[in-house]
């Protein structure tokens, strides 16, 4: 009969620890400070050069002025809004589309130029162009 309570014991701590790995292995948020939850819209590509930084941001269906794009202390902020594509009072069987309001903010290195972004929306992409600051950019000596 000790055999059987103590065999209850371990199946009891098993279920618990399976119950806990699935509890865990579940979390889909943030593992760091700089990541995103999984399916945080819009997606976003960000590459440097020495003379600028890009940024891509993948927002298909949207009319591109009603974006607010912004640059403020080294923080990029692109905000807008995709309207829904279903009638009013349709049945969703299914929704895998974001829509609604969004808002995205990006820290940007210290040395680019808040006088110098170009924006544009082609094909579902918004292209952020910052170029860094003139007087910050490495310079060749030439030595006599």
């Amino acid at each position: 009969m000790a055999y059987l309570a103590t065999s209850d014991l371990f199946d009891q701590f098993e279920r618990m620890r399976r119950e806990m790995d699935a509890l865990f292995s579940d979390w889909s948020g943030p593992r760091g400070i700089r990541a995103v939850a999984a399916g945080t819209y819009p997606a976003i590509n960000i590459g440097a050069t020495p003379k600028q930084v890009d940024v891509y941001v993948f927002a298909a269906g949207l009319d591109p002025k009603t974006l607010d794009v912004s640059l403020e202390q080294n923080l990029l902020t692109v905000a807008g809004e995709r309207a829904s594509a279903l009638p009013e009072g349709a049945q969703i069987y299914r929704r895998e589309r974001f829509d609604g309001k969004f808002k995205r903010v990006i820290t940007v290195p210290e040395d680019v130029d808040p006088d110098r972004v170009n924006a544009a929306y082609r094909d579902g992409v918004l292209h952020i162009t910052i170029a860094r600051k003139e007087e910050l950019q490495p310079r060749r000596i030439e030595v006599q």
